[in-house]
């Protein structure tokens, strides 16, 4: 995966991506990822991935600022328009492995079904991390391996064909967490859908004075 074959996957998904991605399980998955956050008024929030705007309901008309952000300006130009008349929302194009933000600049960091369609996905977990303040949290909605188990054989025949798609369904959400447990809380880490596949991590920032060291 590459951010131009991903730029070109969600041109042409971008018709049908609310139909497949924002109905049924899916949007009912999103809600409980998403809907009880409790942001609290006049905090930053950064959604990256933004996509077409499927989780933006959860954060429309408070009194917070949101900046979202996504590599695709067609998923983006759909995002705006769910968001009309929301002056609190800004809309910035932009790749989530390298955002442009200074180091702690949101108190709440929403990555929804990002870490499987970025090519790095380290890369994107660092920059998460970068940008949420201390005692910040970022909340993590995706798809990944089932945890310590391998993947089943027909999952590993697919993962190929389905990573044409622009999308990696066997990253491996401990390891990409792991480099960063010492400066992260894991506050919450449940199945959010189709069994163990999709996953809701919520992580909390640590303060500095916190900071744990971990030599392995």
């Amino acid at each position: 995966m590459n951010n131009r074959w991903n730029k070109l996957i969600y041109r042409a998904l971008s018709p049908f991506y609310d139909a497949l991605f924002d109905a049924g399980p899916f949007a009912r998955a999103r809600k409980r990822a998403f809907a009880d956050l409790a942001p609290k008024p006049g905090q930053r929030v950064l959604l990256v991935g933004v996509g077409t705007g499927a989780d933006l309901r959860f954060f429309c008309g408070k009194e917070l600022e949101v900046t979202a952000v996504d590599i695709s300006p067609v998923m983006l130009a759909k995002a705006k328009s769910k968001a009309s008349g929301n002056e609190n929302i800004r809309f910035m194009e932009m790749d989530a492995q390298d955002l442009r933000f200074a180091d702690q600049s949101f108190d709440l960091v929403i990555a929804s079904l990002i870490l499987s369609v970025v090519p790095d996905e380290h890369k994107c977990m660092l920059e998460l991390v970068r940008v949420t303040k201390e005692q910040g949290r970022i909340v993590v909605f995706d798809k990944f391996k089932p945890g310590e188990s391998k993947m089943s054989l027909p999952m590993r025949l697919l993962r190929p064909l389905i990573a044409v798609l622009g999308t990696d369904i066997g990253r491996d959400y401990q390891a990409i967490l792991k480099p960063h447990l010492g400066e992260l809380l894991i506050q919450e880490d449940s199945p959010a859908m189709f069994g163990e596949m999709y996953r809701k991590i919520v992580l909390q920032r640590r303060a500095s004075a916190e900071l744990r060291f971990d030599p392995d």
